[in-house]
C-alpha cells in the first residue's frame, strides 16, 4: 500500500493552523495596503492644497492686473466713443472670454476622472497575482 507524502513531512502544519496563518497574514496585508492606500492620498492631497493656494493668490493678482487693463480699454475707448458704449463693448467682450475660459475648463474637468491611490491599487493587483500564481503551484 502506497502512502502520500504529500501530507506527512515532519514540517507541514495542521490544516486549521495553516488556514489562522492564512487569515493573520491577509488581514495583515490588507491593512499594510490600506495604510499605503491612505499615506498615497495624503500627500496627493497635502501637495493639491498647496498648490491651489498658490494658484488663488496668483490668481486674485491677476484679478487686480485685469481689473486695472480694463479700466485702461474703457478709458481709451472713450477717446473714441461715448464712455457707456466703450464700458458695454469691453463688458461684452469680457463675457465672452468668460464663457470661453467656462466651456474649456469643464472638458478639463470631465476629462480628469477621479483621483485613486495608483500605488496601493497596483501593490494590491501584484499581491493578488502573487497569491493566484503560489496557489496554482502548490495544486
Amino acid at each position: 500500500m502506497e502512502t502520500s507524502t504529500r501530507f506527512t513531512r515532519a514540517d507541514d502544519k495542521p490544516l486549521g493552523e495553516l488556514v489562522q496563518d492564512l487569515s493573520r497574514q491577509t488581514s495583515t496585508l490588507i491593512r499594510q495596503e490600506m495604510r499605503l492606500a491612505q499615506t498615497e492620498l495624503a500627500e496627493k492631497g497635502r501637495h493639491a492644497g498647496k498648490g491651489a493656494g498658490i494658484f488663488g493668490g496668483a490668481g486674485v493678482v491677476a484679478l487686480y492686473g485685469v481689473g486695472a487693463l480694463i479700466a485702461a480699454a474703457i478709458l481709451g475707448l472713450a477717446t473714441v466713443l461715448e464712455p457707456w458704449i466703450a464700458a458695454a463693448a469691453i463688458g461684452v467682450a469680457l463675457l465672452l472670454i468668460a464663457g470661453i475660459l467656462a466651456l474649456t475648463g469643464k472638458k478639463e474637468l470631465d476629462e480628469a476622472g477621479p483621483a485613486k491611490p495608483e500605488q496601493a491599487l497596483d501593490s494590491v493587483q501584484q499581491d493578488i497575482a502573487t497569491v493566484k500564481a503560489r496557489a496554482q503551484n502548490h495544486e
